[in-house]
């Protein structure tokens, strides 16, 4: 659950005003079970975990921090080496989870790629493998535009990859963790999971850690059966988000 009544600020720091145009208040709760008689019934089967935490360097653990700003007042200040810090963080990730999830084929070319560029000193980019060949749906911490903006370029990934996320933030705004289950259930009520799907979570958080969740579907999702925040309005979405509004001081 994500109460932002607890953490909001007050004061008139800029780089701790941010946290309160962006969060919002959300929750989810999501029953687990290793029991194989509970199968028939669950919706998910979890494949893979890997936790990165950046704790150990200081830039990482300083770049989303509660502290007193000049006026005694408590704030979440975020660095300005936040993005910084998420793409090592998730670089590191994504170096764990890629061998467990990726095929064959797209090891063996960021291998070879690798190979030519640390042994044979040649000047070429670094292969980026294909996740999609490893996962239909990508559901991202809905942090920011910048963040999603930034992962949709690293990752190549397509508008329709990136819907679930950007259309949570619209509408919901930075609710954390639970961020990815309301994307999740975007997905789910667009009818977009079929038996076998493989979902990526991504979650960012301070400390600086980077999260993914691995889970294939047991199951089609029929959206009439589905009770989610998102029922009541899906036909509405995607809706086009402006980069800039313009706000009528009149």
């Amino acid at each position: 659950m994500e109460n932002i009544t607890l953490n909001w600020y007050f004061g008139n720091n800029r780089s701790m005003l941010v946290s309160n145009c962006i969060f919002r208040m959300g929750g989810a709760a999501i029953l687990l079970s290793n029991k194989s008689s509970d199968r028939r019934r669950s919706k998910y089967q979890l494949i893979h975990t890997v936790r990165t935490n950046k704790g150990a360097d200081d830039k990482s653990y300083g770049c989303v921090f509660q502290e007193e700003d000049d006026s005694k007042k408590i704030g979440v200040a975020l660095s300005k080496d936040l993005m910084a810090v998420a793409g090592e963080a998730l670089k590191t990730n994504i170096t764990t989870l890629g061998p467990i999830v990726l095929p064959m084929s797209e090891q063996l070319l960021f291998f070879a790629t690798l190979v030519a560029r640390k042994v044979l000193k040649m000047k070429i980019k670094p292969y980026i493998p294909d996740f999609k060949l490893a996962f239909e749906h990508f559901c991202i911490h809905a942090g920011g535009r910048a963040v999603l903006d930034e992962l949709e370029k690293n990752l190549e990934l397509s508008e329709w990859h990136m819907e679930p996320s950007r259309m949570t933030l619209y509408r919901f705004g930075n609710t954390s963790s639970s961020s990815l289950w309301y994307e999740l259930a975007y997905t789910e009520a667009k009818g977009r999971i079929k038996k076998g799907d493989r979902t990526w979570q991504i979650a960012f958080g301070s400390g600086f850690k980077c999260n993914s969740a691995v889970w294939c579907a047991l199951r089609t999702i029929d959206p009439a059966k589905e009770k989610n925040p998102w029922m009541d309005e899906i036909d509405e979405f995607p809706v086009e988000v402006p980069r800039v509004v313009t706000i009528n001081d009149s």
